[in-house]
């Protein structure tokens, strides 16, 4: 059994308490290409409407997006993206007291997402991207979900890999001025890695609690479940579900998800059964 974190994760206007359950983050991808929902909730309406829904199911986290990074993506300018993301933070701000993360990689829409109402600063780079990010985070006092990623995508030991790449993001952070207890990791499921590099990060998750952070993962409806079943995205829900599972047993605190009612539902047994004394 893994090493529990009991400890905080803060973020602009609030903190959860890490190690006492699972936490959901729902997706809304306000754009037209993601691979799973894109083009469903394009407009704020049809994007409120959703995390109505979310909100009402007891979704700890909304994570807006506007930008598709699909394999193969092409990114998009930061005003097609601003455009995109800010009228839905802006509302969602206005209407409900949640979680908003915002999924960006570009420190211009963050920021601009920090002042519409986030509070969290999803970058698929982990800092090691846009060179403004880290300031940005410091300066709204985001917290920030750092994702492992790679150029080359080409692996040796791809957990100690990982591992580096999130010592690195954790020095450029606190050099900005970003404290620890701000910081989750993602292991970046399906992001520059192979079939065969998910199912290795899969099965050695709990390596990555070394770092004593929380872990965010994200495996909703991914394609390497999609090569195991031979399911399109909309039918993956079971493979989601059972790499959600098997990660909180490995010491995730916190799942991204298309299918967050299932998810929530799983997690709750889940977590009577992992988490026992907090069940």
């Amino acid at each position: 059994m893994f090493n529990r974190k009991y400890s905080d994760f803060h973020f602009k206007n609030g903190s959860l308490k890490i190690g006492m359950k699972t936490y959901i983050a729902g997706i809304i991808n306000v754009n037209p290409d993601s691979f799973s929902d894109g083009g469903m909730f394009e407009d704020v309406d049809s994007a409120m409407l959703r995390a109505k829904e979310m909100i009402e199911a007891g979704i700890d986290i909304i994570d807006i997006g506007g930008e598709s990074t699909r394999p193969g993506y092409k990114s998009v300018d930061s005003e097609i993206e601003v455009s995109r993301v800010i009228p839905v933070i802006r509302r969602l701000r206005s209407e409900f007291n949640t979680i908003i993360s915002v999924d960006t990689q570009k420190a211009e829409v963050a920021k601009l997402a920090m002042d519409a109402g986030a509070n969290i600063i999803n970058d698929i780079w982990g800092l090691q991207g846009d060179p403004g990010m880290a300031e940005v985070v410091a300066e709204t006092d985001a917290g920030v979900i750092i994702m492992h990623n790679s150029d080359k995508g080409i692996y040796g030991d791809i957990i100690e890999e990982i591992l580096e790449f999130f010592r690195k993001s954790i020095k450029i952070a606190l050099a900005a001025g970003v404290s620890e207890a701000k910081i989750i990791i993602d292991p970046g499921i399906g992001f520059a890695k192979t079939y065969d590099d998910n199912i290795e990060i899969l099965s050695n998750l709990s390596d990555l609690n070394v770092l004593g952070m929380p872990i965010l993962l994200g495996t909703s409806r991914k394609s390497f479940i999609g090569s195991i079943l031979d399911k399109p995205a909309h039918e993956r829900i079971e493979g989601s579900l059972a790499t959600g599972v098997l990660g909180i047993a490995a010491g995730v605190d916190v799942l991204r998800v298309h299918d967050y009612e299932e998810t929530k539902r799983a997690s709750k047994i889940s977590d009577v059964i992992v988490r026992r004394e907090h069940g």
